[in-house]
């Protein structure tokens, strides 16, 4: 079958129009890139023309990004690559005949995890645009992030039914996972190694012939669709599962009355040879479309290998039990917040609560799966008036989000920060205490933002996560 294939691509000729299905946190700047290369000649944007998303399409064919938050460089790439007339964005999904490769970015979540049930429907939607306008001799990437095994059974069965061609034959089709981070997308891109996995060494061969011009300190790594597959659940639930240990380890310092950091510093000194350790900072809770999702690709990629597990019985595996720890520091918070009411005989019902950061991560707008929503819903479940504030987040269904920081503050309660972002480490106790009106103010610090004594010291209420020779301080 790859010699077919071989034939097929070596008649077509190099890789020089793209196509990128998903105009979001990966495909605006893949695409971006792919344009910007020498190697290519033009590259398509597909953006549904829907009411919640459809905006993008005009701003990104006017060069701007409609990514909000600080993205280093993106805007100023967009703006040149429209000019150039390498890039456009459209609705028109029958121009992906015209192409040489696609690639698809498109979320893939669980809508309950606990069934390993995922909802491919928006990916699935996808693929099948493709099939529909595949033609002989064309590269389909998945980038986005799936269960072990999508590639070669859904994916190919979908683009074999629409188009009547055959994977690995008429047609190449990989794997190649993003690996980016909010708030460094271009540089992420450009000096990660890409994993790379065909369904058959033709395939791989010419995804590797997409990716190479883009990179610049990072390598192309090849291995199997399902190799690569298993690569991408796998390094996310490793991060998942140090941040669950970080967590772990600050309930433990709390409850033993001692400064998790304190212990994170001497851990961490411990330097040498033969000695590997990644010991990360512990947090309000792990938000974001990757790491809350892709342990359960992971465990359902096992699960319908038809392979055979050997695992102690009846146990969780230790990743989804990491993924648990994380779910929990939400409710701990919530849980620090009432203990810290109870010290000066308060209550969160009918108290006004003030959170600080609905972003996932520290100044960005990416607001998806975020620690705050379960906090504030424990909080509003309990009776609290609560009000939120972001400098970046725009929007969020069923939730009024704040830009005047004095206003969420004032007359507030409890102050609790969900998000580092850089605005809150230049917060001053002695406004926040003249905004709330308060003798004692409660402030929950979920990112270790602030300095504990300073706020103690002018009548603050402290708790911290993993803050245990701070959070029983006496109340001044």
């Amino acid at each position: 079958m790859t010699e077919k294939l071989d034939s097929i691509l070596e008649n077509r000729g190099p890789i020089k129009k793209i196509g990128v299905l998903g105009m979001g946190y990966v495909g605006i700047p893949a695409a971006a890139l792919f344009a910007n290369s020498e190697k290519f000649d033009h590259v398509l944007g597909f953006q549904r023309d829907s009411k919640s998303s459809g905006y993008k399409i005009k701003m990104l064919n006017n060069g701007e990004s409609p990514l909000k938050g600080e993205e280093p460089g993106l805007e100023e790439l967009l703006k040149k690559v429209v000019n150039e007339g390498k890039f456009e964005c459209t609705p028109d999904f029958s121009k992906i005949s015209e192409l040489d490769a696609v690639t698809l970015a498109i979320q893939t979540p669980f809508s309950d995890p606990s069934s390993l049930l995922p909802d491919f429907s928006a990916l699935t939607e996808g693929i099948h645009n493709v099939g529909k306008y595949l033609k002989e001799g064309m590269l389909v990437v998945l980038e986005s992030t799936i269960t072990p095994g999508t590639t070669d059974t859904l994916a190919r069965q979908i683009l074999e039914e629409e188009s009547g061609l055959k994977a690995g034959e008429d047609f190449a089709l990989a794997h190649a996972p993003e690996r980016v981070m909010v708030g460094r997308l271009l540089k992420n891109i450009q000096e990660h190694d890409r994993i790379v996995g065909g369904i058959d060494e033709a395939s791989t061969k010419r995804a590797v012939e997409l990716y190479s011009p883009v990179l610049t300190k990072g390598k192309i790594i090849p291995m199997t669709a399902r190799a690569a597959e298993v690569t991408k659940t796998a390094e996310n639930t490793f991060r998942d599962l140090q941040i669950a240990a970080i967590n772990q380890l600050a309930l433990y310092c709390e409850a033993m009355s001692i400064n998790v950091y304190d212990v994170r510093a001497g851990i961490d000194s411990l330097k040498g040879e033969g000695i590997t350790r990644a010991i990360l900072y512990p947090g309000a809770g792990v938000g974001g479309h990757c790491l809350t999702k892709d342990t359960y690709h992971l465990e359902r990629g096992v699960t319908t290998s038809g392979g055979t597990l050997d695992y102690p019985e009846g146990m969780d595996s230790i990743f989804v039990l990491a993924r648990k720890v994380n779910d929990f520091m939400p409710k701990h918070m919530f849980h620090l917040t009432k203990e810290a009411l109870r010290r000066i005989d308060g209550e969160v019902k009918g108290s006004k609560i003030a959170i600080l950061g609905w972003a996932f991560i520290n100044d960005s707008d990416d607001a998806r799966n975020p620690p705050s929503e379960p906090y504030r819903d424990l909080l509003i479940n309990e009776g609290a008036n609560v009000m939120v504030h972001d400098p970046h987040v725009l929007n969020y269904p069923g939730v009024v989000i704040m830009k005047d920081l004095d206003e969420v503050i004032k007359d507030a309660d409890v102050v609790a920060i969900l998000t580092g972002h850089s605005r809150y480490f230049d917060l001053e106790p002695s406004k926040i205490k003249k905004l709330t009106g308060k003798a004692n103010t409660v402030i929950v610090d979920g990112r270790n933002v602030i300095d504990p004594d300073e706020y103690i010291s002018n009548g603050f209420v402290y708790k911290g996560i993993g803050r245990g020779d701070k959070n029983e301080h006496p109340i001044v």
